[in-house]
This record gives structure tokens, sequence and C-alpha cells, in this order.
């Protein structure tokens, strides 16, 4: 079996980043597990596990959360949450060996978002061309360079909301809910010319579309994964040839800080 690791900056990103690719690997019968690496603000951390951890039942994925949790917050020590991020992300890498790793840019101007993916980039980095390709998506900042989409159905959003909706405290306060359909909805008109080139027609009957970037790494390179649409039962596919340095080298664009 197959394994698909998650690098979760807080509780819901699993449902908000990229939940319709994971769950169609999750139904060509891969094992999703989840890394919580963060839980909010301290006196959140109760009730935001004990949401991720019925959000995670209902959607069929693994969850570990841990120990414990980075800080990750508005003025909270970012060197220090680094270096264990850089700690978490490589362990999770020796002990799940997954064949895809999944996690926000670099880029996602949440500080959170972005400790996460530049530890993710760092850790994937150092292993070269051992290192397992790298899907990326984008919540708060824009994804300049999508490479992967995955096309589908009213049926997954309905499982998706319904996972997501577990995280009554935080969908209390902003109603995700309604940025993943409408980036989805969005998304389906972008994903074909964003991909295949300005004029490319859109698939018939297309809903919905998540779009991510793929990189992988080629020596002491990165290059962007083939355009394609995800394929669960064939989801990887060899690079494209497209040099990514430059951007996920690049500083993040943070935006104000935030659990």
């Amino acid at each position: 079996m197959s394994t698909v690791v998650h690098l979760s900056p807080h509780p819901d990103d699993e449902l908000i980043g990229a939940p319709a690719t994971l769950m169609a690997l999750r139904d060509a019968g891969w094992k999703v597990v989840n890394v919580a690496c963060g839980l909010g603000r301290p006196d959140q951390h109760a009730r935001r596990e004990a949401e991720l951890r019925e959000a995670s039942a209902r959607a069929g994925f693994e969850t570990r959360v841990v120990r414990p949790p980075v800080s990750m917050s508005a003025g909270d020590d970012a060197a220090v949450a680094r270096e264990r991020l850089l700690e978490l992300v490589g362990g999770a890498l020796e002990d799940l060996r997954p064949a895809v790793v999944v996690s926000p840019t670099p880029h996602d101007r949440h500080p959170a978002h972005e400790l996460v993916g530049a530890a993710v980039r760092d850790v994937l980095a150092e292993r070269g061309g051992e290192a397992p390709p790298w899907w990326m998506w984008g919540l708060w900042g824009p994804l300049p360079l999508p490479t992967l989409a995955t096309a589908f159905t009213e049926e997954r959003m309905e499982e998706i909301l319904a996972a997501l909706a577990a995280h009554r405290g935080e969908l209390a306060r902003n109603d995700y809910s309604r940025l993943v359909r409408a980036r989805a909805e969005l998304n389906a008109s972008l994903a074909p010319e964003l991909l295949f080139g300005f004029g490319s027609e859109a698939p018939p009957g297309l809903r919905f579309v998540e779009l991510l970037t793929e990189a992988v790494r080629a020596g002491d390179r990165w290059l962007l994964g083939a355009p394609r649409w995800l394929d669960p039962a064939a989801p990887l596919a060899d690079p494209g040839g497209t040099a990514a340095d430059d951007w996920l080298e690049g500083e993040g664009a943070r935006g104000p800080g935030g659990a």
C-alpha cells in the first residue's frame, strides 16, 4: 500500500488545502496520513484536537498529532518552530516512507503555512533524488505555477464538507466551507487553461477542481511536475522539466500573524 503524508499547519487544513486529492488517493487504496503539526493557540488545543479526530474519522484519514504541538502563532519564536518542524518532517519521512508529500507552499502568506512549507522544502532538498514528489496547495497566497488538477463531483464536495463540519469552532469563526466550494468552482474554469495553455477546452461536465503544484527534486534543482489531470490509479509522472528553484527558494510573503 502506498502512503501519502499531508503536513498540516492547523486542524482543518487537511480538509481545506487538498481534500479532494487526498480522498481520491484514499479511494485508490492509498494510506492517507495527516500529520497535525500545530493545534492553534494553547487555549484551543483540546477543542481543536477533538474536532480534528472527528473530522479525520469522517474523512478516512489517519491523523498523527505532534506532541507537544509546534507553536506557530503570532509572537511565537519562528526559529524554534522551524527547528522543530525540520525534525518532525524528517521523522515523518523516515517513519512513513511516503510516495507523495502534500503541504502548503512556502509562500502561502499565513506564517504557520509558510513555516511548514519551508520545512518540507528544506527536508526534501536534503534528500535530493531520493525525495518523494511534493504536491503543494495554496490557500492564503496565489498558486502561480499549478501543474496538477483533481476534478471531482458534487458527491465528493458533500463528503468534504461533511468532514469539514466537524471543525465546528473554526467554522463558527469563519465559514471555510464557502471557500472550499467557491475555490473549486473557480478552478474548474481556470485549470484547463492554466495547465494546458490559454485557449484549451475544459472537459465536458467539469464541476469542481482542486489545483496543486507538483515539484520533484532532481539533483540540486527543483523541477515542476508534468501538467496533468490526476489519475488516482496512476498518480505519479515524470517531471515536466521546467525549473522551479526561483519560486521555491524565494522569500515568503507573509500576511498578518495568526493561528
